[in-house]
This record gives C-alpha cells, sequence and structure tokens, in this order.
C-alpha cells in the first residue's frame, strides 16, 4: 500500500475510534455551498463529514472492529462522525436531507457499538435530544410540585373570598 493511501487509512481509522457514533450516507449533485453550510451545521453539535473512498472505508472500519457491508454502501459515500449528540446530529442530517432532496440518502450507521440500518438511523432522529429530554424530565418533576402549589393557594383564595363575602354581608344587614 501506498503512503498516501496508509496515511489516509490511518486517518479515517482514528476517527473511527474517537468518534462516539458514525451515520454512513450517500450523495450526488452536493453543491460547495451546501456542503459548507452542512459541514457548519454538523460542526455546532461537534461532529464532522468526511468523503471517504469504499475500499479505504472498508479496510479502516475492519481495521477498528466495525463490520461494514460493502453491497449496502452505494455511490459517493459521505461519513458523518459524530463526538457530540448522536440524536441531535441524526435530526440535523435528516432536516438537511428534506431540505435537500435527492442529494443524500442515509445507508446505516453505528450507535452504541451497533451497527444500524438506514430505518433505524431514521427512528434514532425522531427521539428526543438530550436537551429536550431534560426539559421533560423536569416538567415531569415540577408537575406534582405545581398542582399542589396550585390547589393550596385555590383553598388559600376561598377562604379568603368567603371572608369578603361575610364582611360584606354583615355590613350589608347594619
Amino acid at each position: 500500500m501506498r503512503a498516501e493511501k496508509q496515511l489516509l487509512l490511518d486517518e479515517i481509522q482514528e476517527k473511527i475510534g474517537q468518534a462516539k457514533s458514525l451515520v454512513l450516507a450517500s450523495y450526488r449533485k452536493l453543491e460547495p455551498n451546501k456542503a459548507a453550510a452542512f459541514r457548519d451545521e454538523l460542526r455546532k453539535q461537534g461532529s464532522g463529514i468526511g468523503v471517504v473512498r469504499k475500499r479505504i472505508f472498508a479496510k479502516a472500519a475492519l481495521a477498528s472492529g466495525v463490520a461494514i457491508d460493502l453491497d449496502t454502501l452505494q455511490g459517493h459515500i459521505a461519513v458523518v462522525f459524530i463526538s457530540g449528540d448522536p440524536v441531535a446530529t441524526t435530526k440535523t442530517i435528516f432536516q438537511f436531507s428534506k431540505e435537500n432532496e435527492d442529494v443524500l440518502t442515509i445507508l446505516g450507521g453505528r450507535f452504541d457499538g451497533q451497527v444500524c440500518s438506514a430505518a433505524d438511523v431514521e427512528t434514532i432522529s425522531k427521539l428526543p435530544s438530550k436537551d429536550e429530554m431534560r426539559a421533560q424530565f423536569l416538567g415531569l418533576l415540577e408537575a406534582p410540585m405545581s398542582q399542589a402549589l396550585a390547589t393550596v393557594e385555590a383553598l388559600l383564595s376561598s377562604v379568603m373570598y368567603c371572608l369578603e363575602n361575610k364582611s360584606q354581608e354583615s355590613e350589608a344587614t347594619t
């Protein structure tokens, strides 16, 4: 193997090892401006995208212990290396895919050490992100307390209204 290919193989293997998750996609007609905007969005999520030759990616994946079926890889291959929140990144990928039809096709991925199909990656993208789950959990914890407070407040205000009505009645009778 030539030195350039070996360096590329080592670089891809290192990126695979450092990434929490991977998403594989095939692309076509990806304009430079759209690609740059997509890279910026992924960078905000703590991820990056790389265009890799199939054989080099397959060798790097095999060396990293990731089993990839070459038959599923079609067209030009783009690999999203996810270092941040995988759910938020997959949401970004699918949002870009919807906005730019016929440009990006998700082929599969790897999450938590398991290889996933394209349908699995789409299901993961529909899950709530970490921040959304935190907000839902805090709402769940806050709901009983706020309901109890509202009940106590309603009881106290009803007592106050009763006393106010009683005092108005006694003033009216005198």
